[in-house]
């Protein structure tokens, strides 16, 4: 059963109404469901259908190419020695096939590209030489590399610039789709449970499909992390390693910007990596931005230089702070850990990055939905004439209103005291102060249960809690 994605299923659908041929390229990080979504869609009716083989050099490539051309029905296949051979073989299977509209996916495309073997030349031969000539022909590319789809076909400057017709980039889950999932899977958790799933596995499927409905949240992260050969525990290297072809830069990055919560400048990365200021440095940064496992901020009141760089994927972070810390090879680690400083430093700093995934439900839960505004963060080194402070999120209003966001999560409803209260109270000052902002600034505390409605609640101008961010 295809959860969710109904944008991405309409527009793919849309591609067989087109009346040229259509070339789009469908990418997004390992296990999000690329695959799934493309077979779901068309109802695994495709005129040709092929993916390409892991760590396999070129023979193997073409002999597996071919086999899917004789499983499509081509009969006389003789054996391509080069890929535009293959690509010659796979016109002839299509000028036979019956279907209006005929469907080809290339599955997995960066394994086919194995060095020197011309395959993306063969590719945009196939394209520009035939198919685009054509008005029936539907060509579906799709990767895990995500690095490799941006710079070989989305930003191509050679034989395949502006070749697209389409691209369609598969976000993870949010939190409404992983719940309708998980009933899909009949598990039975607590919102809370759903939410300290997703602050652990991210909206991927795949690691949602692991879970077991038998097993408690805390008994199916000790088993898919940490006991003896754990179904994710080696997961962190094959996420990169699918992702970027040389994936050493980019696990430098999120190495640093792990250990700095809100985030580091490029200057400060270079310092941290000892990486060189070069096209490959530049390049990794743009790519981990592209794929959400950061995300570039900029600061009110800094010029461009200065901003900041956060690491934003769950995954990555839940593996910085739990399994790098299992010294000891505790198979239950996470259970021991749950009245641990440790789970309470992550939960917060997980739940925060929860709330950046759903800024739009945030919005809606405020009643802003239609309004213009902009998300950013916010810090401010002490001075002389005033405190330091930091903001993890702040909506800037057109409608004269900035929110400052307090993240909370809890056990409980969570109760504001007198210190909790003087914390918020400067931390508006030093904003005001340093920002010399007209608008009105409310405070508004993000939290799992609500706020408790005690003296200090009046001090409190707006609330949303973990149901608003389970909204669709």
């Amino acid at each position: 059963m295809l959860i969710g994605r109904n944008k991405e299923r309409e527009e793919l659908l849309g591609l067989l109404d087109k009346d040229e041929s259509q070339f789009c390229a469908v990418y997004g990080r390992r296990r999000v469901g690329k695959t799934y979504l493309i077979k779901e869609t068309f109802e695994n009716h495709f005129a040709f259908y092929h993916t390409g083989v892991a760590n396999a050099p070129k023979k193997e490539q073409l002999g597996e190419f071919r086999e899917s051309l004789r499983q499509a029905g081509l009969k006389r296949c003789k054996m391509p020695r080069t890929w535009f051979e293959a690509f010659h073989l796979l016109g002839d299977l299509l000028k036979q096939s019956p279907d209006k509209k005929k469907v080809v996916f290339l599955d997995e495309l960066p394994w086919m590209d194995t060095p020197k073997s011309q395959f993306v030349s063969a590719l945009e031969h196939f394209w520009n030489g035939w198919a685009n000539m054509r008005n029936d022909i539907v060509l579906i590319v799709c990767g895990s590399a995500t690095s490799w789809i941006i710079k070989k076909i989305i930003r191509d400057h050679g034989g395949l610039h502006n070749r697209l017709t389409d691209q369609i980039y598969l976000r993870p889950f949010n939190l409404h789709e992983c719940e309708l999932y998980a009933q899909s899977l009949q598990i039975n958790m607590t919102r809370k449970d759903l939410a300290e799933a997703y602050m652990i596995l991210g909206g991927i499927p795949y690691y949602w499909s692991l879970l077991r409905r038998s097993e408690s949240l805390a008994q199916n992260v000790d088993r898919l992390f940490f006991t003896e050969n754990s179904r994710l525990g080696n997961e962190f290297e094959a996420l990169y390693a699918s992702l970027f072809k040389k994936p050493k830069s980019y696990i430098e990055i999120v190495t640093a910007l792990a250990t700095k919560k809100a985030g580091m400048t490029r200057k400060e990365l270079l310092e941290n990596t000892g990486l060189n200021d070069n096209s490959i440095f530049v390049r990794a940064l743009e790519e981990l931005e592209q794929c959400n496992f950061i995300r570039k901020y900029q600061i009110i009141g800094k010029k461009q230089r200065d901003a900041l760089y956060q690491l934003m994927d769950n995954f990555t972070l839940f593996y910085f702070r739990y399994l790098t810390n299992n010294t000891k090879n505790d198979n239950h680690f996470w259970t021991n850990n749950l009245p641990t400083q440790l789970h309470a430093t992550w939960a917060g700093l997980a739940f925060e990055r929860v709330c950046l995934w759903h800024l739009p439900q945030i919005k809606e839960a405020l009643g802003i939905g239609g309004v213009i505004s902009s998300v950013q963060s916010w810090h401010t080194e002490a001075t002389d004439e005033h405190e330091g402070a930091q903001i993890d999120l702040l909506i800037d209003r057109n409608d004269g209103v900035v929110n400052l966001c307090e993240m909370k999560f809890s056990d409980d409803v969570y109760s504001i005291d007198n210190e909790e209260d003087s914390k918020l109270r400067r931390r508006k000052k030093v904003f005001k102060q340093v920002t010399r902002i007209r608008k009105a600034i409310h405070t508004t505390m993000i939290t799992t249960y609500g706020v408790s409605h005690n003296a200090y609640w009046n001090n409190i101008q707006s609330e949303v809690n973990l149901d608003d961010l389970f909204k669709e």
